[in-house]
């Protein structure tokens, strides 16, 4: 049978182990020839300056950048979200406080796209059957605010990645990014076919886990490759 393979996006984070890394800017600085589209980092790990630093210069580069947050209390979730608008950043990703959150998002440009389900720890955990936590995405992409959802197909103990992730796509009214342990061309490629409109990958690159590891650069390149970046019409034709 012939299909056309769908292209999605490619989130590069600095992150490793739900942290950004200490030397994250001379980390983009090695990426910053490639035909990455997006970057991002977590809410831990990093000052606030050293972030806004990262921003400004992917904005420089033509690129969008994305705030994930992972703090466990509601107190410093709803810090990190309200530093956003601050950092300049163009997404936040994550987070479970979504009524709390969405005052302090409002009035800026900046797109929200929160955890659906039940997220508990650090590195986020996601757990709850498929039907509930795809529930949980119709109601959250229903708000007024909220144009995506964070979902962490790959940090489920139990789900089968391809259904939760094709249940979530079908319930939610904006885009699914899939978030968290992505270390394969075989996940990207499910993540694809399930209908999630981006994923992102850190600590795999930092482990140096894809194929031109461990140099960066080679790596992004190579997972932008996988998610049908740069090929042809005819490349993306397959059997």
């Amino acid at each position: 049978m012939i299909r056309r393979s769908r292209v999605i996006e490619f989130i590069f984070m600095l992150t490793h182990d739900d942290v950004t890394v200490d030397n994250a800017l001379a980390v983009y600085d090695q990426v910053r020839g490639t035909d990455l589209r997006y970057v991002g980092f977590k809410d831990i790990g990093a000052s606030p300056a050293q972030l806004t630093e990262i921003t400004r210069r992917a904005h420089e580069d033509g690129r969008e950048v994305m705030l994930e947050v992972v703090s466990t209390s509601a107190s410093d979730e709803l810090r990190s979200i309200e530093m956003a608008p601050q950092i300049g950043v163009d997404w936040v990703l994550g987070g479970t406080h979504v009524t709390e959150a969405l005052p302090k998002l409002r009035g800026s440009a900046i797109r929200y796209c929160p955890f659906p389900g039940r997220v508990t720890g650090h590195p986020s955990i996601l757990t709850g059957d498929i039907t509930e936590i795809a529930d949980s995405a119709r109601t959250l992409s229903s708000l007024n605010g909220v144009h995506g959802l964070d979902l962490l197909t790959y940090r489920h103990p139990s789900a089968d990645p391809e259904a939760l992730t094709s249940a979530v796509a079908d319930a939610s009214a904006g885009p699914v990014i899939a978030a968290g342990s992505v270390e394969a061309e075989e996940q990207i490629q499910l993540l694809a076919r399930s209908g999630a409109w981006a994923f992102t990958i850190g600590s795999a690159i930092f482990e140096g886990l894809l194929p031109g590891g461990p140099a960066f650069d080679t790596q992004v390149r190579s997972v932008l490759q996988t998610a049908g970046h740069g090929q042809s019409q005819a490349d993306r034709l397959q059997s």
